[in-house]
């Protein structure tokens, strides 16, 4: 237990966690500090690049094996599957809809990025390494939790919706499944020769603008909880902090399952934790109208994006790292 809490101060305490505190503080006290749109997309892609790059250049040097193939059906198993575990904890303890709580349902199947990225800086300060993979199947985890609460909703009489073009496209072409897909690849076809090229680029800033970016994430974060009071109730709130420790422990047991190491483990229990905010809710703005944005975003980046990324990523190093040895 010491352990834990030691790993969590030493996290709290983190530029990166420092640094989204700050932005989520100013939000709240209407500071009217703000990161340009422009400027917080570019940094988006540039993480989202990065983290593709070297994922595909650490596959390259790794070769393509049966626990990198098993990996990915967990994830999307994961994917799939854990949107039914959300929605029914919803429907148990809040007063959601059907509509709502499959909505909240598929953004708690769906993954953070963001939250997958400062895991992987908070296992390199810990001295942890993760299989390289392990961002494809990040990339794999985006879109089947939207499939599975679309069938929730035609199952459990909430509406009538289609898959219809838009939708696809909404969930196959979305911006951040691209990119991601993309620089994995290219790092996958560059290999370790690939990544020294252009490393002065995509490792050395990496922690610096991932700071920027999670003070801009602080500052949507904290307007998000300042302009939803009266659309979440206790039960729902509660639901944001249950979710992830619930999502974590599937993605041990499969780690588990798979063997991988406890920096594959974290990562995978730091994805089955994560709710999306980026993904999911684009296309929930096509597939579900009906449903409330202040509902789903605010859980997912005003209530577990800080619950993961402050007492989270520490607990699920810590619960690896002794499960599965460091």
């Amino acid at each position: 237990m010491s352990g834990i809490l030691d790993l969590a101060l030493a996290n709290l305490i983190s530029p990166i966690i420092l640094s989204f505190a700050l932005g989520m503080a100013a939000a709240v006290a209407r500071s009217d500090l703000s990161v340009p749109e422009a400027v917080a997309k570019g940094m988006s892609i540039y993480l989202l690049f990065s983290i593709g790059f070297k994922g595909g250049a650490s596959v390259a040097d790794h070769g393509l094996d049966a626990r990198l193939v098993g990996t990915l059906i967990a994830g999307l198993a994961l994917s799939a599957g854990l949107p039914f575990v959300a929605f029914a904890l919803l429907r148990t303890i809040t007063r959601l809809g059907v509509t709502d709580a499959a909505a909240v349902a598929a953004h708690y199947g769906s993954i953070s990025i963001v939250t997958f990225v400062a895991a992987t800086s908070v296992l390199q300060g810990a001295g942890l390494t993760a299989e390289g993979y392990m961002v494809a199947v990040a990339a794999v985890m985006e879109a089947p939790a939207i499939l599975s609460a679309l069938w929730l909703i035609q199952r459990k009489g909430g509406g009538s919706e289609e898959m219809d073009g838009a939708l696809w496209r909404e969930i196959l072409l979305n911006g951040s499944i691209v990119l991601l897909v993309g620089a994995f690849l290219i790092g996958a076809l560059t290999g370790q020769e690939g990544l020294e090229r252009i490393a002065p680029f995509i490792v050395a800033p990496f922690q610096g603008v991932l700071c920027l970016f999670l003070l801009d994430m602080g500052l949507v974060a904290g307007r998000g909880l300042r302009d939803s009071r009266g659309h979440l109730g206790g039960g729902t709130l509660a639901f944001g902090l249950m979710m992830p420790p619930i999502g974590a422990a599937f993605g041990l047991i499969a780690a588990l399952l798979l063997g991988l190491s406890a920096g594959g483990a974290t990562l995978l229990m730091v994805l089955a934790a994560s709710a999306s905010y980026i993904a999911v809710p684009a296309a929930m703005r096509v597939a579900l109208p009906e449903a409330n944005p202040s509902i789903y975003l605010t859980l997912s980046l005003g209530v577990t994006f800080p619950f993961n990324l402050t007492l989270g990523i520490p607990l699920y190093v810590a619960v690896a790292s002794a499960v599965v040895g460091g």
